[in-house]
């Protein structure tokens, strides 16, 4: 990396942790009045940014094949007005910052509470989706933190555009320079760079596919949150309301493919699978749905080729779906939790006990039960946005929202006490 881009990084992470100390003192009232007045503009500039993200989608299709990325990429008026009114609701929601976890008092008179604080910065690495760079700067600085987000060359331009127009928007009422930073530069080594950055940055969020997270949990000095890729599964148990499955499965593959919270694999119990797979083939085929089975799924299900080992395993994030035929419940859960990625994963049956032992046994961040793994996202959750879909069991877990983008101090409050 050059040292022009060098000096990028660290001049921005410098700026971001000085502002950081002022945003930890901001008041809800002066945030949310900052929100809306960057959802605000964001409608305003529409036009502005639909051409940044025109000449972002015109390099990818002269590079890809795939629609995949493109749809992850695209920006509509409908999808900028969406996100404007995901800041309205970031604005809506309670200010996580100051909330009283806990408070006790001691035999000698201490008194002692636990107190929501921001994490301070929050670096944020991601690939080709410019609402990332919305959502991640809304809930960051709502929680009381700065971002410097660096986002995949693909929407490079969307993403300047963006974060022009919310600063722009943000200074003018208040919000403090370097509160929301973005690396300009398309280097892969600004990435590194930030990842080393320990006295400026306090932690760092991948938001990507499986080499993306891998290379930051590897390399990065800075803690990491890991967002984890969705190898999700519907498992359709023997129990289950066929037409309400079929439904559910259609919903989970087809709605949006190229999103984690997707359905990548599908089982169903061996007695239903005669009458469930051909129904449910067929509709899927008919979405263009390229399906991959086992070989007892091909003998219901015409439209599949054969299934191979790695296809158990892939986040399809298109239209393919892995099939398989088992057993039973137990045998859909070793499936899953060996090839799962816990992060979505859905039973549909009307059996009580086989839906609790779905919800305990299986080990993810999301389990539903006769619901579409489609809802794992923090606006559906009513958190507004998220910062991503975290698949680790440290500090947060699935759909991070305003609370898990804070930490916690002790605040004791005494009379003159002393350690005997």
């Amino acid at each position: 990396m050059t040292t022009t881009a060098t000096d990028e990084v660290i001049r921005k992470a410098k700026r971001a942790k000085a502002a950081s100390a002022r945003l930890a003192a901001m008041s809800r009232a002066e945030k949310d009045e900052i929100l809306l007045a960057m959802a605000d503009a964001l409608e305003a500039a529409s036009s502005e940014i639909l051409e940044a993200n025109r000449r972002d989608v015109e390099a990818v299709q002269q590079k890809q094949s795939s629609a995949a990325p493109v749809d992850r990429l695209l920006l509509t008026e409908a999808r900028i007005a969406e996100t404007a009114e995901g800041l309205r609701t970031v604005a809506r929601l309670p200010d996580p910052v100051g909330e009283v976890l806990a408070g006790w008092r001691l035999p000698n008179g201490i008194e002692i509470s636990k107190v929501r604080v921001p994490l301070g910065v929050v670096g944020i690495i991601y690939e080709s989706r410019p609402n990332v760079t919305v959502d991640a700067a809304a809930l960051c600085f709502k929680a009381g933190n700065a971002v410097i987000l660096r986002g995949g060359s693909d929407a490079i331009n969307s993403n300047i555009a963006l974060v022009r127009i919310l600063n722009e928007a943000g200074v003018k009422h208040g919000l403090p320079e370097g509160a929301i930073e973005i690396i300009e530069t398309t280097d892969r080594a600004a990435a590194g760079q930030l990842m080393r950055l320990t006295q400026y940055v306090d932690v760092l969020v991948p938001r990507g596919g499986h080499g993306l997270i891998r290379r930051v949990k590897e390399e990065s000095r800075v803690p990491v949150i890991e967002t984890g890729e969705g190898n999700c599964h519907v498992y359709v148990d023997a129990a289950a309301d066929l037409a309400r499955a079929e439904e559910i499965v259609v919903n989970a593959k087809c709605q949006r493919p190229s999103v984690c919270n997707a359905a990548e694999t599908l089982l169903v119990h061996r007695d239903v699978a005669s009458e469930f797979l051909p129904k449910v083939g067929a509709r899927l085929a008919a979405m263009g749905v390229e399906l991959r089975g086992c070989d007892e799924t091909r003998r219901h299900m015409s439209e599949a080729k054969p299934a191979t080992e790695e296809d158990w395993a892939t986040e399809f994030l298109s239209l393919v779906l892995a099939v398989k035929v088992v057993g039973g419940v137990d045998e859909a859960i070793a499936h899953i939790n060996r090839y799962g990625t816990r992060h979505s994963e859905a039973i549909i049956t009307q059996n009580l006990n086989n839906a609790r032992r779905f919800t305990r046994e299986i080990d993810a961040a999301a389990v539903y039960v006769n619901a579409s793994t489609r809802f794992t996202d923090g606006g559906q959750f009513g958190m507004g946005a998220e910062i991503g879909i975290s698949t680790q069991k440290l500090h947060a877990r699935g759909p991070m929202g305003l609370p898990e983008l804070t930490s916690y101090k002790f605040v004791i409050m005494g009379e003159g006490q002393i350690r005997p």
